[in-house]
């Protein structure tokens, strides 16, 4: 099943909470546990003094537990393989699952992402108005829109892979992360192309597009990607890129 684009991403969501977030399921938390882990961790940062059903905290919680406790059943096996990664990367490397994995359950984040890739590309900064323009320019008019944009761009901040200028609203790239790690790698090819509604990419695209630009990640080779079967090769002569998308499930 394709998901549209959709938001619901609608706080500014810090890195070591989904690092948090994470850690509670490899412990073997329940979801309840979870949840109240969480609440009690946010208390003091979201919704302080009070504890409205769905406040800024409870939505937070919400995003937190979508990505990694419950995420859409198609997106079980992904988040499965990136909690096998986050034990054994170090952590200068697991932003990029905690990237990756927002981008696949919420669309609406790797839009973001890509809106402001391209702009740091074109002019090496990037407007919160610029990226909203751009937005209602693929997602039509809505305040919504708008709104948790700008929380992601300052989102973007926290994660440290953006950075704040002299200029209200306007940020520059900060210095992109290196990733030398093939199995990383060939795991976010996948939530990229999850992310992207399964449209066939080259490898190079996938990993070096404006949606990462916080990284430089190796590109692996056609022998690595073709030893996982959840990839589909399809090469269009010798001079030309070599095309990925998700295997499909064959039907029992």
């Amino acid at each position: 099943m394709i998901r549209q684009d959709q938001n619901g991403f609608s706080q500014r969501i810090r890195v070591d909470w989904l690092e948090y977030t994470a850690n509670l399921v490899l412990a073997g938390n329940s979801r309840d546990d979870i949840t109240a882990a969480l609440d009690d961790r946010l208390r003091e940062k979201l919704s302080v003094g009070q504890n409205p059903e769905r406040g800024n905290r409870a939505k937070a919680i919400t995003i937190l537990t979508k990505v990694w406790v419950s995420p859409p059943s198609e997106l079980r096996t992904l988040r499965d393989e990136g909690l096998d990664s986050l034990r054994r990367l170090a952590p200068n490397n697991r932003i990029l699952l905690h990237w990756c994995m927002c981008a696949a359950v919420y669309p609406f984040f790797g839009i973001v992402a890509d809106s402001t890739g391209r702009l740091l590309r074109l002019q090496g900064s990037a407007a919160a108005v610029q990226v909203q323009r751009r937005l209602r320019e693929r997602l039509g008019e809505r305040e919504t829109v708008a709104r948790a944009a700008r929380r992601i761009l300052r989102g973007f901040v926290d994660w440290g892979v953006l950075l704040e200028t002299e200029d209200k609203g306007i940020y520059r790239s900060a210095a992109r992360r290196p990733v030398d790690d093939t199995p990383l790698a060939i795991w976010a090819i996948k939530a990229v192309l999850t992310a992207q509604a399964n449209k066939p990419q080259s490898a190079g695209f996938l990993l070096s597009g404006p949606h990462l630009f916080p990284f430089n990640i190796g590109i692996p080779s056609t022998r690595d990607l073709e030893a996982d079967e959840d990839i589909e090769i399809t090469r269009h002569g010798l001079n030309h890129d070599v095309l990925l998308v998700l295997a499909q499930a064959t039907p029992p």
